[in-house]
């Protein structure tokens, strides 16, 4: 069955290129309106352009409705007022996916704390900012579809990113999060991951690459997770026409006895500790102080 987003109103940030443009022009095609939004800077954030009124054109060009937004996530002010022509316009938000980002690459020991609360602010504080622009909307409505992006970097790490890795994985909890307050308003929030050749990578792939990993193959999965039935709470990797699922997983652990509760007892322990045999994967933070009394009970 085709899946359809007849109805549905969608917000896509940093749309002007690369995986937001992809997500729009894929969102159009399959029938939803959309809220293009780019502030149109460099890929570290200054400058501006009209690379929203742009995708626009390509959308009515082939038939969708569209419009766009120059607002800078950053902005409470900017975005709330988004929000609110997307529903003059249409009437509603059904879907938003939080795209927008800058980089600004350094070592840890020659980056300025300028540079790291600029990303953190445009990639975690600005999805933030869209998110509680529309959430009201969507719990009145009693739906939402909501698409965090992170990435690998936030996920695993990686040397140069220590602004853009904090950035990221903090998406990853908010996510989380808000699939647990969203739930009973059939607000069902996910996180991405994805790989793809874009503005913000085109110096990390080779050029033979550059095809393989173009954004159009992150869309199928991007959409999957606004879609009427996606899962709620997940993080999902793609790239390349690869889906992958990622995890945060907690082994069972070692109930350390009352002469081995010191530092040299942890030591003694940590091969026994980081044993992921038996590891879970908590739906919520609860579970942690729960898998605790449950190895306390065992031993």
């Amino acid at each position: 069955m085709t899946m359809g987003f007849e109805g549905r109103v969608a917000i896509v940030t940093g749309a002007g290129g690369g995986l937001g443009r992809a997500y729009a022009l894929e969102l159009a095609r399959r029938g939803a309106k959309l809220v293009v939004n780019d502030l149109g800077g460099s890929r570290d954030g200054s400058g501006e352009s009209d690379a929203a009124g742009r995708v626009v054109e390509e959308i009515r060009a082939a038939g969708g409705s569209a419009i766009a937004s120059r607002a800078n996530v950053t902005d409470t002010d900017a975005v709330e007022a988004m929000v609110a022509e997307a529903k003059a316009a249409y009437g509603g938000v059904h879907i938003l996916i939080n795209n927008a980002g800058i980089l600004r690459d350094r070592s840890f020991a020659n980056m300025t704390m300028e540079d790291f609360r600029a990303v953190v602010d445009v990639h975690l504080t600005g999805s933030a900012n869209c998110s509680k622009a529309v959430w009201e909307t969507m719990r009145e409505q009693g739906y939402g579809r909501i698409l965090m992006t992170s990435s690998s970097t936030g996920l695993f790490g990686n040397f140069g990113q220590a602004n853009y890795g904090a950035a990221k994985m903090g998406l990853a909890g908010l996510g989380r999060t808000l699939a647990i307050e969203g739930a009973r308003y059939d607000i069902r929030v996910n996180t991405i991951a994805p790989t793809a050749a874009t503005r913000m990578t085109e110096d990390l792939f080779p050029a033979e690459l550059l095809a393989r990993f173009r954004p159009e193959l992150v869309a199928p999965a991007a959409l999957f997770l606004v879609s009427q039935g996606a899962p709620t709470g997940q993080i999902v990797g793609a790239g390349a026409g690869v889906v992958q699922a990622a995890f945060v997983t907690l082994t069972r652990g070692v109930a350390l006895g009352e002469d081995e509760q010191t530092p040299e007892g942890v030591a003694a322990s940590w091969e026994r500790i980081i044993d992921r045999a038996g590891e879970t994967v908590p739906q919520a933070g609860a579970e942690q102080a729960m898998a605790i009394m449950e190895r306390l009970q065992g031993a």
